[in-house]
């Protein structure tokens, strides 16, 4: 068996790196859609130039966005990976 899954797979090791790969279908996806709607948008208005403008704008601060959350959750869980840390280390002691 190629695929074996391991039986002491960390599910929070698991969740990481979902969150990183989905980063990778979250940065085109959201600057795609953005500038895509943005001129869809901007049509109704008679100005599609300016709206895949504001559109692609938009998305591309829709992706950074989600890469600052998912930077938040990886600060969090390395704080309370080093936490863990020291705590079992002053209960060695």
């Amino acid at each position: 068996m190629i695929f074996k899954k391991r039986v002491d797979a960390d599910p929070g090791e698991r969740a990481l790196w979902g969150d990183l790969m989905s980063l990778g279908f979250v940065f085109p996806i959201a600057i795609t859609l953005g500038f895509f709607l943005g001129r869809w948008i901007g049509g109704w208005f008679g100005r599609p130039v300016m709206g895949q403008w504001v559109g692609l704008v938009w998305g591309i601060a829709t992706a950074f966005y989600e890469l600052y959350k998912v930077s938040q959750r990886l600060s969090r869980r390395d704080e309370a990976e080093m936490k863990r840390l020291q705590d079992g280390r002053e209960n060695h002691d």
